[in-house]
């Protein structure tokens, strides 16, 4: 599932915190489901990875909108037909400081499978439309700001 690396490459490039502890940074899928439509009436095998990604962070100590910002934009470029309120997440306060966060998002991913004049098989993981805003190349959000506060920590 190419989305996963992705995503994992795009945070650790994006998220100073998890730039510094990147084992902070942990994903797992939850609820996987493999949409295939085997007839019997030809020979395609492309199917669509169907699955909840469960992003965990671990002993956050920086703002969560720090993360929110950068995965939101992975999510405008990369599953361009989200809903709106399907990003749930769950925190876990450990003290005034710190947080454990879990985050969930549906994900899907269209693999098309051909077979080569050689009998072999080949897949190739399709993107997704391309939206009117592109992400740019992995960028570290170095400042981001709310009313008059700086969110993010000075180096």
């Amino acid at each position: 599932m190419k989305k996963l690396t992705d995503l994992r490459t795009w945070l650790l490039a994006s998220v100073r915190e998890l730039q510094k502890n990147p084992e902070k940074l942990q994903l797992f899928v939850d609820r996987g489901n493999l949409n295939a439509r085997l007839t019997n009436y030809d020979n395609n095998l492309s199917y669509e990875y169907q699955f909840d990604l469960n992003l965990i962070v671990t002993d956050y100590s920086v703002d969560p909108d720090n993360l929110m910002v950068p995965l939101l934009a992975w999510v405008k470029a990369n599953q361009t037909d989200l809903a709106a309120d399907a990003i749930q997440f769950e925190a876990d306060i450990i003290d005034h400081k710190r947080i454990d966060l879990s985050i969930t998002l549906p994900l899907t991913e269209r693999v098309i499978v051909t077979q080569g004049e050689d009998g072999n098989y080949t897949t190739e993981h399709l993107s997704e439309p391309v939206p009117e805003w592109n992400l740019p190349d992995p960028v570290l959000f170095l400042e981001l700001w709310h009313h008059d506060e700086k969110l993010t920590p000075d180096e």
